[in-house]
């Protein structure tokens, strides 16, 4: 994996190591900067026997399927970050009771060419009143699919994939 540094930005020698993308060190300074994940979170919310997916407006991932969600704000809890997200993207108040917690898996995350990893929560949540799209420059667009429909080379993250394919297409909950 190459770095994404190619100078120390405290002291500006190219004698830094970055493995992993986890810890970057300058071996001139002593600069040392850990690059640890980031909290977001997603909700699957269910109508019967379908899930709404939007469909990405922005990279990364863009025109694939997702899930209602974002990054978790500092000092904020993982479910306030969903109720905020739900009403900032779709324009609905839900209340932290009304999610039921599925799992939590890692993702990765590029965002202009700097590879976030990510730790994503997801809840799950019934809906039975009329949404639309309110951040139209992230959202294309919603869709209700219905679980024996969900073709999982449509959806974009891996930790989306792989919660819809573990819970959902192989009912683990």
């Amino acid at each position: 994996m190459q770095s994404i540094f190619t100078y120390c930005p405290h002291c500006g020698s190219k004698d830094i190591e970055f493995p992993n993308l986890v810890r970057f060190l300058c071996h001139q300074c002593g600069f040392t900067y850990y690059h640890n994940i980031a909290a977001a979170v997603a909700v699957i919310f269910r109508k019967k026997d379908q899930i709404l997916f939007t469909v990405r407006n922005i990279d990364p991932d863009k025109g694939k399927l997702d899930l209602p969600g974002g990054f978790i704000d500092p000092d904020e809890n993982a479910e306030s970050a969903v109720c905020r997200e739900v009403n900032e993207e779709l324009g609905i108040h839900i209340e932290p009771q009304q999610l039921r917690y599925i799992t939590t898996h890692p993702n990765n995350y590029l965002y202009k060419d700097i590879p976030y990893r990510t730790m994503d929560i997801f809840y799950e949540c019934d809906l039975d009143i009329p949404v639309s799209v309110r951040a139209q420059d992230e959202i294309k667009s919603l869709q209700w699919i219905p679980i024996s429909e969900i073709d999982l080379n449509k959806i974009g993250f891996i930790s989306v994939k792989t919660v819809i394919e573990k819970y959902y297409l192989n009912n683990e909950i």
